[in-house]
């Protein structure tokens, strides 16, 4: 008897943990976004950016962050429409529940911990609140499986995805959800190339990680696939792949 009561006792403890992390993703919900001042609103001028139209999504996941020195991880929701975007996080990357918002040139993030920090880019804001480096800006085409530049290195997979991409000082990998024929990645690993790294002083230190994964809102996936059919081949530097 008391064999069995110590067996469910444990099969009890590590269900808590479980249930709580379920718990963290399932209650975060896309947070409304900023307005833009009219005074502030910027056309892009660079022939090799992808433009071809405004991003948007609605997604929630867990992104995780590992250096040669720590590592750390967070529940998210994000909300993005072309240059605005809200993010909420909990278990936040070590300071705890935080909110960020982002417009041109301006990025906030209200934290318990790190009270009110602004920025002029979504990754100097990140690495001051934290310490950490992740590609922030470049992560909404990436979500969209799409590269930033056009002029960018990429393979792709017989569907046309992007599997492998080269940008911005990152090696990225996408990964896809094969059961409903998804055009979009529901999971990116992200590793900054050595010479991008703060840790290239030493060559056996591991380079700086992030893993992110994707959970879209329902409208905003069948969206983005009606506006991925009519996507036209890019000038982009192209090698298909037949991996997964």
């Amino acid at each position: 008897m008391k064999k069995a009561f110590c067996k469910s006792h444990v099969l009890y403890l590590s269900v808590i943990p479980l249930l709580s992390l379920l718990t963290a993703c399932q209650s975060l919900r896309p947070p409304k976004l900023p307005n833009i001042p009219t005074s502030i609103i910027t056309t892009a001028t660079d022939s090799t950016v992808n433009t071809t139209q405004p991003i948007q999504f609605n997604i929630t996941g867990k992104i995780g962050v590992r250096t040669s020195k720590q590592s750390g991880s967070a529940f998210y929701a994000w909300s993005q429409d072309g240059e605005r975007s809200a993010i909420d996080l909990t278990g936040a990357l070590g300071i705890g529940q935080t909110h960020i918002e982002g417009i041109p040139n301006h990025v906030s993030l209200q934290s318990a911990k790190t009270g009110y920090i602004e920025a002029t880019t979504p990754e100097e804001l990140l690495e001051r609140a934290t310490g950490w480096q992740a590609p922030i800006s470049y992560l909404p085409h990436w979500i969209n499986g799409e590269p930033v530049n056009a002029m960018s290195q990429v393979t792709r997979d017989p569907q046309h995805r992007l599997i492998t991409l080269n940008e911005g000082g990152w090696d990225v990998n996408f990964n896809y959800n094969d059961q409903d024929n998804s055009q979009f990645p529901n999971r990116l690993v992200m590793t900054q190339s050595a010479t991008q790294s703060s840790e290239q002083s030493n060559p056996n230190a591991p380079h700086n990680r992030v893993i992110l994964t994707i959970q879209r809102e329902a409208a905003t996936e069948k969206s983005a696939t009606e506006t991925a059919t009519t996507k036209q081949p890019t000038s982009e530097t192209t090698t298909t792949s037949n991996a997964p």
